[in-house]
């Protein structure tokens, strides 16, 4: 038993201890396979001896689910080991379950995945409140579904409705208080010692124990497909299914729906089989080695500072300012004073900035109402925002973030405004999407304390930062650029200065793509049709409308004009002459005009898209295979990633996969941007097209047919030929 410790008292209770010796955090792997299967034995030897069980943990964590390590080597070839793996966790677990012993899980902090689905195995659950403790069953978000009886036992405890809508299918992480409320756990306390004293004492009031299910007579709440009201109301599931994914590759969702459905249908040790078939499928597929990859380990890599530079100490801010009271600026000061951080936010005038304080003014109450927040807690939040235009309100400012508009002129000016009244190593950023950050900070008098951070909107929701290191900027700039980022609880990944960095010049590449489509007369349903199917979170024409295609074609003009006075040129896009026609010839823009590639009614509402681009774009005799028009959109957004890298703008693939994915909005079933490239899978026909040679082929085929900015560069090519893939390290 190494990963669980046997402590048993004079009364007979027996706490089992979770706590493997050679990680930080438990885990399902191989040890705690072996050490579950020991517990189960003895347990059924000593059954006499045992007056109860309290299940919890010597980590700061209870449990932190499956073995991610072993689970993301699992290939289609694995299936039956994986299988039985499953299976005989499932089965050590209900042994336990069953012995007629009370069973309780004692949760002393996160419980999630497979944490949570030990503790489902148990007849009490009591969570101990405490910061950043959270429960549920967030497979789904890497791919998989709960593997260890999570779907078996959720289903009988909650319905399936409720099942699939609270844990399964979205991946909700509740707070201890949260998962009480929604009968996640029973009881939640506020110190160890109580958490332990509430085991006891359930333990001491119920000798004899089982779970609901296991008692005679026992009913699914909401009942079964059996039932006549419940079967027809069953062809909903499948369909708000298939409207959430709009038809993505997205695996989990479905198989976590059949083992949920099916499972209800049939005897406990019926549907543990029928689930652990389910999980099998996912675990040995291709999507779930692409999520873990992404969103456990390239994100832990991107957090834990992989990219940060070393041997520089933690800061902390204590005072920004926020320069520009905008939507940009308004989220800037709204997020830095959620972290605990005294905000001035300064614009031209005092009602300007009165305005972007009532921004987070807005959100609080919104918080407060929905129960997120208390109203003393939003109060503080308000309070840590001053409103200013004087430039004096600034002194002291141990950082700044400018947001005003995208122009380096007014950008210098609004420094040179202030940059002497900060702190004297105040640190200098400048939120920008697309202008260089090494001619920005000609304007300042510390260009070494210079660096973008370029935000993305709404900066309260998405949580990545882009950290822009221009060719002055210091090591110590990105450090403390990197722990800012951090202490604002977003994720921030490190690139090097170019026109664009990496997000916007790679997010250009998408949008210009499905412009093109209907250039070239595609019918535009069916583009929009495409980026659904692919992936992507919002189809591609209406998020041209919320750029505004006058921001495209300013930004192409000044990228143009900057390779021109560097000796160079510009090759253009297909995209160019749809733009321009649809700016100069008919006036549409964008949604904020009322008229782009949708129409929009009176209130700003789309109301489908503009009947006008068949009858000038045209779509006969331009239909191309459905699979060419989503792979051109995720081909132009890898390979001009790909790039990037051999231009030294970005020099980490999990920058790269993150910032694709937290950014802007690349497929999360293919793991980021080089991921896709590592996992690629050739479509019906070519199923031997994979990985990166295969991707390179495709590229050759697609450079053939649709233009030579499709053409692999010579570092994928490179790699194709090594038998290389794309990684860190």
């Amino acid at each position: 038993m190494s990963t669980i410790r046997w402590e048993q008292d004079e009364t007979g209770i027996v706490t089992l201890v979770l706590d493997d010796p050679d990680q930080s955090a438990n885990t399902m792997n191989a040890a705690f396979k072996d050490s579950l299967s020991a517990v189960a034995d003895r347990l059924e030897a000593e059954r006499g001896a045992v007056r109860g069980v309290i299940v919890t943990s010597a980590k700061e964590t209870f449990f932190a689910g499956g073995d991610l390590r072993e689970l993301i080597r699992a290939r289609p070839e694995d299936a039956r080991r994986v299988f039985e793996v499953t299976m005989g966790i499932k089965n050590d677990l209900r042994r336990i379950e069953t012995l007629g012993v009370p069973l309780v899980a004692a949760l002393n902090g996160a419980a999630l995945g497979g944490g949570y689905e030990i503790a489902l195995a148990c007849h009490h659950r009591i969570a101990l409140d405490t910061p950043g403790a959270r429960i549920g069953l967030p497979e789904v978000t890497l791919g998989l579904l709960p593997g260890s009886g999570g779907v078996t036992r959720t289903v009988r405890l909650f319905g399936i409705a409720d099942a699939l809508l609270k844990l399964l299918l979205q991946g909700t992480q509740y707070s201890p208080r949260r998962a009480a409320d929604n009968g996640l756990v029973h009881e939640v306390v506020d110190t160890r010692e109580e958490l332990m004293s509430r085991a006891r004492a359930f333990v001491d009031a119920h000798p004899e124990s089982r779970q609901p299910w296991d008692v005679e007579g026992y009913r699914i709440p909401g009942g079964t497909p059996s039932h006549p009201k419940f079967a027809a109301n069953l062809p909903a599931f499948p369909a708000n299914l298939k409207k959430q994914t709009a038809g993505a590759p997205y695996p989990a969702p479905r198989n976590i729906l059949a083992a949920a459905v099916e499972g209800s249908q049939v005897d406990f040790a019926t549907a543990q089989t029928i689930e652990a078939r389910y999980f099998t499928e996912l675990a040995c597929g291709p999507t779930s080695t692409n999520m873990i990859q992404a969103f456990f380990f390239d994100l832990q890599a991107v957090n834990s500072g992989a990219n940060r530079p070393k041997d520089i100490a933690p800061r902390t801010v204590r005072k920004v300012a926020v320069l520009g009271a905008g939507m940009m600026g308004a989220g800037i000061a709204y997020s830095c004073a959620l972290a605990g951080i005294e905000v001035v936010l300064k614009d031209v005038s005092a009602e300007a900035a009165a305005r972007g304080k009532a921004y987070s003014e807005k959100l609080c109450d919104k918080a407060v109402a929905r129960g997120r927040t208390t109203r003393a807690k939003a109060d503080a939040l308000l309070a840590r925002i001053t409103p200013a235009a004087d430039p004096q309100a600034v002194a002291g400012c141990d950082a700044v973030i400018e947001a005003v508009f995208e122009d380096p002129g007014l950008k210098h000016k609004v420094f040179q405004e202030i940059q002497d009244l900060l702190a004297p190593d105040a640190l200098l950023c400048s939120n920008t999407s697309t202008l260089p950050i090494t001619r920005l900070a000609e304007g300042v008098s510390r260009p070494g304390d210079f660096i973008g951070l370029h935000f993305f909107s709404p900066v309260d929701k998405m949580p990545l930062v882009e950290i822009v290191r221009g060719a002055r900027t210091g090591d110590s700039a990105v450090a403390r650029a990197f722990d800012l980022v951090r202490q604002i609880r977003k994720t921030p990944i490190v690139v090097n200065d170019s026109r664009g960095f990496f997000t916007s010049r790679v997010f250009a590449q998408f949008i210009q793509e499905g412009i093109a489509m209907v250039g070239e007369g595609i019918e535009p349903a069916s583009v929009e049709q495409a980026a659904a199917q692919a992936g992507y979170p919002a189809k591609v024409l209406s998020l041209v409308d919320e750029v505004t295609l006058t921001l495209l074609r300013t930004i192409r003009h000044q990228t143009a004009l900057a390779a021109e006075e560097a000796g160079g040129s510009w090759p253009g896009h297909p995209a160019d002459a749809v733009i321009d026609r649809m700016i100069d010839e008919f006036g549409r823009t964008g949604r904020s005009a009322g008229a782009g590639f949708y129409a929009y009614d009176e209130d700003g509402k789309r109301a489908g898209l503009w009947p006008g681009l068949r009858e000038h774009f045209g779509t006969e005799c331009a239909a191309i295979p459905f699979l060419d028009m989503q792979e051109r959109m995720l081909f132009s957004e890898a390979l001009e990633t790909v790039r990037l890298l051999e231009e030294n703008v970005l020099t980490s693939v999990a920058d790269a996969n993150i910032g694709s994915l937290m950014g802007i909005g690349f497929p999360a079933w293919t793991g980021g941007v080089l991921q896709y490239i590592n996992g690629y899978q050739g479509g019906p026909g070519w199923e031997d097209r994979v990985g990166v040679p295969g991707f390179v082929a495709r590229a050759r085929e697609l450079a053939a047919i649709y233009g030579e900015r499709f053409t692999p560069p010579a570092l994928l090519v490179e790699k194709a030929e090594k038998g290389e893939r794309f990684g860190d390290g």
